[in-house]
């Protein structure tokens, strides 16, 4: 079947190349029992290609059924997927098929494939590769006969590359990989969409089809569309009904649109952020901060402690082999400049060695010990409760926290109201 004849029959709209050669390599692998990964931003129409792949292949008259990875908690999704026999777990009271043997004969299309937990990923591969299952609390195995099409609008070789996604089921699935380009990087097909749909909501609605003024058009074109097809027809939607005037231009049409940044630069976070949110993430902060101030303080001792006693070195070699190697208890050798005679030949200065002193040490570590920030916690605590006369809510307001934080630190500290 030609590409055009795919878009009647599927009601697609445009003529972008990326949008067409999407479509060949649909109508190609058709024909085919090979899998497919569709990729694509969410909202480009990812379902409708899998729609076409088992429409033109010769299962087009068995079974087909979309599943959602992402809705399906990830306690019952192996159950979805494969079945489950009776009382194999908590509210199992009958045994139950799964996608896998239903569809026996067809095509199923697992959207959002990157949701998937590993322990699935896992079954998964091994229906791919031999075509097996096992049933939740079975040992039986069984074949199936399915074709594999999965989408994700995520990266999943960075998936794989942070754990999260198997390797050797990325490679399985991307057998024939199909990209669905993006709304925004289909600009000539916008004004072609918009009036498409306008003009089925204006049937739907008995109304007058809007149009769009050349500015209109033009801020259309330029607008990102972060929620690609699927934004579109909204916004066709809401103009429709809610629009009196049936010309639009483009003052009136950026009322519909949400507000974006030109340089897509990330943006700070809106106020309604509650400041506790931010309280807590600088605790975090603090602690972190202050435990990589104690080691490093508790390493400085030890080292104070060495040099201060040798005996310690001999009850603790292997600490002093560390520091050795770290040559933490090495000379630091200076280089003298490097000198010219008057016959212009170079002169280098023996180096140097310099050791630091014991003085420099114990400032280091007495420095340290009087920033520590637990105990300046603890002290600014105390005097705000003196202040408000043990007032939990007045003292947690004038320290900044919630009064939850100041109990949980009352406790923490053992500080007494």
């Amino acid at each position: 079947m030609d590409i055009q004849s795919i878009k009647n029959r599927f009601g697609i709209i445009g003529n972008s190349p990326a949008l067409n050669y999407a479509l060949q390599v649909a109508s190609q692998v058709s024909n085919t029992d090979l899998t497919v990964l569709i990729n694509g931003e969410s909202g480009v129409g990812k379902e409708v290609f899998s729609q076409i792949i088992h429409s033109l292949s010769a299962r087009k008259h068995n079974p087909f059924i979309a599943v959602n990875c992402g809705a399906i908690p990830e306690g019952t999704i192996d159950s979805e997927l494969f079945g489950h026999e009776k009382g194999s777990f908590t509210g199992a009271v009958d045994a139950r098929k799964g996608y896998f043997e239903t569809v026996n004969g067809g095509t199923i299309f697992l959207d959002e494939i990157g949701e998937l937990p590993l322990g699935t990923q896992a079954r998964l591969l091994r229906v791919l590769e031999t075509g097996e299952f096992i049933r939740v609390g079975s040992s039986k195995t069984q074949k199936t006969d399915v074709r594999v099409i999965a989408a994700t609008n995520k990266d999943l070789l960075q998936q794989v590359q942070s754990g999260k996604f198997r390797e050797d089921l990325y490679y399985r699935l991307s057998t024939v990989p199909i990209r669905v380009p993006a709304l925004h990087d289909r600009p000539e097909d916008i004004h072609l969409l918009f009036r498409k749909f306008a003009a089925d909501f204006a049937n739907k609605y008995k109304t007058a089809s809007v149009q769009l003024d050349d500015e209109a058009k033009q801020l259309l074109i330029n607008y990102p569309w972060p929620g690609n097809v699927r934004e579109l027809k909204n916004i066709a939607e809401q103009i429709s009904v809610l629009s009196q005037d049936k010309l639009i231009t483009a003052k009136v049409l950026s009322k519909f649109l949400q507000p974006y940044s030109n340089n897509r630069l990330p943006v700070l976070a809106s106020n309604n952020v509650s400041s506790h949110e931010f309280a807590n993430e600088r605790e975090i902060l603090y602690k972190l901060f202050f435990d990589m101030k104690k080691d490093v303080t508790e390493l400085k001792r030890m080292f104070l402690d060495v040099v201060q006693n040798p005996a310690l070195a001999q009850q603790n070699p292997a600490f002093i082999n560390e520091l050795k190697q770290t040559d933490m208890l090495q000379p630091v050798m200076m280089q003298q400049p490097v000198l010219q005679n008057q016959a212009g030949n170079t002169i280098t200065q023996p180096a140097v060695p310099v050791t630091i002193g014991m003085s420099d040490i114990q400032e280091h570590v007495e420095v340290d010990e009087s920033l520590n920030i637990i105990d300046k916690e603890k002290e600014l605590i105390i005097k705000a409760l003196k202040k408000h006369k043990g007032k939990r809510k007045d003292a947690a307001l004038d320290l900044g926290i919630s009064e939850r934080t100041l109990y949980r630190k009352l406790k923490e500290y053992d500080i007494e109201e």
